[in-house]
């Protein structure tokens, strides 16, 4: 199984190279330092790869300066590292997504999840300390970081071989350490290897204290980067973690014994899948829901011009859109309405996200002639209904209602209070101005998101 190779660009320009390799529930993996997307294509790391990419699918990247990703890095903070993931999961199209990350690549998906904590499902970490600052590493081990960072930069194949034998201590053959100096030195220049070595100004800490969701964190005993304390460490950090200690010296999972991190890591990350869809019973009274409307157009004359039989074979495949874009993107369907679906979701980002994803099934479905069989409108709103009997009830369902009746075939539209809710995100939108909606006495500024631009 091959990994196809793309591009995502940057908020600020660059190129961030990232593969894609097998199907399934999406996950992601950051680079851990320097890395290159051309590695998992070669061995050991293809194997590694192979096997989550049977159960998954699998995301990987080249951080800025690295690998096939543009390599005019100067900035060398985290947020540098942030703009590859962002732009990566946006051009791969993930929503809802597991990561998989392992050495430095735990700091980058910690700083990604305090900026977008509604977009990851569970983390999964290996060998990622807790303490990312030097100033914060155990004398001892930074005075040996600092020597070899300064060895990299004077000589980088020997800097490359001293990094070898911290990684892996003696537990590569002969052939193997000389595969993985060549590599490392292919993957980065020297100077660019020792600035992404170093860690400043850096409250790792204070990331992983925002992680919420189910985490595993898989720690070798005799890792001689990352601690073994740094393990315990962060599992200790994180509020919903299981700490599983393995024994050996490997910092990168994919040399060695694989199987006991495999194992176990491909058996956390399946537990989403088993586990229950939401229903409607799951609603609880009093928190914020986002409400959409789905609606067919003009469905009354659909059924005139194809008859009773035909136009029920477009309802169904409308509700096969909608249900697998809820599915995907974390929806509640509340009830059918006849014409359409009521839904309810947890954040208005995710609300917006699965619209366009309905949207663009929908598009993708003409009908004999070749012209549109199903065009549907959308309306959104953000509030907090009441909840009664697994139904949701109140002003904010009724102004997303009039809200979807408002909107064209084709449309996707919110009330301006959801697009102050959703500032900053990715989203497009066209203000179509002050409009009087019925049973409503104030008028109320509506936005259509521009999904196909």
């Amino acid at each position: 199984m091959d990994m196809k190779i793309r591009y995502a660009t940057r908020a600020d320009g660059a190129r961030t190279a990232y593969g894609v390799m097998g199907e399934g529930p999406p996950l992601l993996v950051p680079p851990p330092w320097v890395w290159n997307l051309e590695w998992w294509q070669n061995e050991p790391h293809r194997s590694f790869a192979g096997r989550l990419a049977e159960h998954f699918q699998l995301v990987a990247y080249d951080k800025h300066g690295c690998g096939l990703s543009d390599r005019d890095r100067t900035d060398f903070s985290l947020d540098d590292d942030l703009l590859d993931m962002e732009a990566v999961v946006e051009a791969a199209g993930l929503d809802r997504f597991a990561v998989f990350a392992f050495s430095g690549g735990g700091f980058t998906a910690a700083m990604y999840n305090s900026r977008h904590p509604d977009h990851v499902t569970r983390f999964a970490f290996c060998n990622v300390p807790a303490a990312a600052a030097l100033d914060d590493v155990p004398p001892d081990r930074r005075a040996l970081l600092e020597a070899v960072i300064a060895l990299v930069r004077l000589h980088w194949g020997m800097g490359s071989k001293a990094l070898t034998e911290l990684f892996f201590g003696s537990e590569l053959s002969p052939d193997e350490v000389s595969q993985l100096d060549e590599a490392q030195r292919g993957a980065a220049t020297a100077e660019m290897a020792a600035n992404l070595l170093t860690f400043t100004n850096l409250d790792s800490r204070s990331l992983f204290a925002t992680i919420t969701q189910p985490a595993l964190v898989l720690h070798r005993r005799g890792d001689g980067v990352a601690a073994f304390e740094g393990g315990r460490d962060l599992a200790a950090l994180l509020s919903n973690a299981r700490f599983m200690p393995l024994e050996g010296k490997n910092h990168i999972p994919t040399y060695g014994d694989t199987e006991s991190i495999l194992v176990p890591l491909i058996e956390f990350l399946e537990e989403d899948s088993r586990a229950p869809a939401p229903t409607a019973r799951d609603l609880r009274a009093g928190a914020p829901f986002t409400i959409l409307f789905t609606d067919i157009e003009s469905s009354t004359p659909l059924t005139q011009r194809l008859g009773d039989e035909r136009a029920q074979e477009v309802v169904r495949a409308h509700n096969v859109v909608v249900r697998d874009a809820l599915a995907a993107h974390g929806g509640v369907e509340i009830k059918h309405t006849g014409d359409g679906i009521m839904a309810s979701f947890a954040s208005p980002s995710r609300g917006i996200e699965c619209a366009i994803a309905i949207q663009r099934a929908v598009g993708d479905r003409p009908d004999e002639a070749g012209q549109p069989g199903l065009r549907v409108r959308i309306g959104l709103n953000t509030g907090e209904p009441l909840v009664e009997e697994g139904d949701l009830f109140g002003t904010s369902v009724q102004l997303a209602r009039r809200v979807c009746d408002y909107a064209g075939a084709g449309q996707i539209v919110i009330p301006e209070g959801v697009r102050h809710l959703v500032a900053g995100k990715a989203f497009l939108f066209a203000d179509r101005g002050v409009v009087a909606l019925k049973g409503f006495e104030d008028p109320v500024r509506l936005y259509e998101v521009r999904w196909q631009e």
